[in-house]
């Protein structure tokens, strides 16, 4: 027989506060949220947040006033986070901490990972890219450096890392020695600290993006001028295509390539979109090396990117009980049913999201 104490309402109130502890991601970017109900595939209009630049005032010409127009993005919610657990250890549990033992920690955690790694998925719509591979003091003021060159906002930056970057970082002398600033809580609660006016963050969620293209020596196809954003690419056995993210390095300069291409054909790539523009003229014939792979850490301004996030309607159907509690635009629903065939009752916790890069030019990839 069921605990009665254990009630949908107990289970959700208790799990959303976990959640939220444990989201990394979403708690760093834009959040867009209202109390409409939503279902999965909606599309929402999200207003980006207003972008102001102060200027110098100039006497002879008077005032220069900015466009304060909000403009819109468009936001799919297409991300379904879900935990199904079988009832008995559920129904069994005595008392909250064994709910929150048996079901509640484990659900929580487990959606936070994954909420957390589909929005570090974003890293792939940012062009710009700064060589973080060192992990030492030199790449945390690369990381600074572009982000000012980029002229992002100075508040409220931020950048994410994967448990490589954090071991090496939580080693510096920057970190170390924070306690003699007066603040501990990096060396307290695990985390990387403030250094160089950025918070820095650990997620387990960091991508590993990986080329899928294969070739020998791969060459320009086509002399290339300078400022130019596309260009073509040829080689022996060149296989494949290349990926929205690949980095190509040419005379020396790195370039992302912006969008997936087509696979090739007849060894060869007809058009392959890049960022930044072409630095200088390029040589047919040039020389191209394709990176295999890279951690894909990010920096960046909280308006770079959006979570975006709704209640879930509650389901309908005999036997079938659900409650939906949300706070700090973070909503979690909980429903319970019952599978007749299987003669069993199931608890389900899950999270209805999409994410977008809303000001890409906000944000950097920190090459791992």
């Amino acid at each position: 027989m069921a605990n009665t104490f254990i009630t949908l309402k107990t289970i959700a109130r208790q799990a959303l506060p976990r959640l939220i502890e444990n989201l990394v991601f979403p708690n760093l970017v834009h959040k867009d949220f209202s109390d409409d109900f939503g279902n999965l595939g909606d599309t929402i209009r999200v207003r980006k947040p207003v972008i102001l630049t102060a200027s110098e005032f100039d006497a002879s010409q008077g005032i220069q006033p900015q466009d304060m127009q909000e403009s819109t993005v468009e936001v799919k919610l297409d991300k379904l986070a879900t935990v199904d657990a079988q009832a008995s250890a559920i129904e069994t549990a005595v008392n909250i901490d064994d709910l929150n033992r048996l079901f509640i920690e484990p659900a929580a955690v487990a959606l936070a990972e994954k909420i957390n790694s589909d929005g570090l998925a974003l890293y792939a719509d940012v062009p710009s890219m700064v060589d973080c591979s060192t992990k030492n003091v030199a790449a945390l003021a690369n990381v600074r450096k572009a982000l000012n060159e980029q002229k992002v906002p100075t508040a409220g930056r931020v950048a994410v890392w994967d448990p490589v970057a954090d071991a090496a970082f939580t080693q510096l002398d920057a970190v170390l020695h924070a306690e003699k600033s007066g603040s501990t809580a990096a060396l307290r609660e695990g985390s990387i600290g403030r250094v160089f006016g950025i918070e820095h963050y650990m997620a387990q969620g960091v991508k590993q993006h990986a080329a899928t293209i294969t070739a020998t020596a791969p060459k320009v196809n086509g002399a290339v001028t300078k400022g130019a954003t596309s260009i073509a690419i040829d080689g022996t056995a060149l296989s494949g295509k290349l990926l929205k993210g690949d980095v190509l390095t040419i005379g020396g300069n790195a370039y992302t390539v912006t969008e997936e291409t087509a696979e090739a054909s007849s060894n060869a790539i007809a058009t392959v979109k890049i960022y930044p523009a072409a630095v200088a003229n390029i040589a047919d014939n040039a020389d191209v090396t394709i990176s295999s792979g890279y951690t894909a850490n990010l920096a960046f301004n909280p308006m770079a990117f959006a979570y975006v996030t709704r209640p879930l309607y509650n389901p309908d159907g005999e036997g079938v009980a659900s409650y939906v509690t949300s706070y700090n635009g973070i909503s979690l629903r909980v429903t319970k049913g019952y599978n007749q065939t299987y003669k069993k009752s199931v608890y389900s916790m899950d999270v209805l999201y999409g994410y977008k890069c809303i000001y890409p030019e906000l944000a950097v990839r920190c090459l791992g």
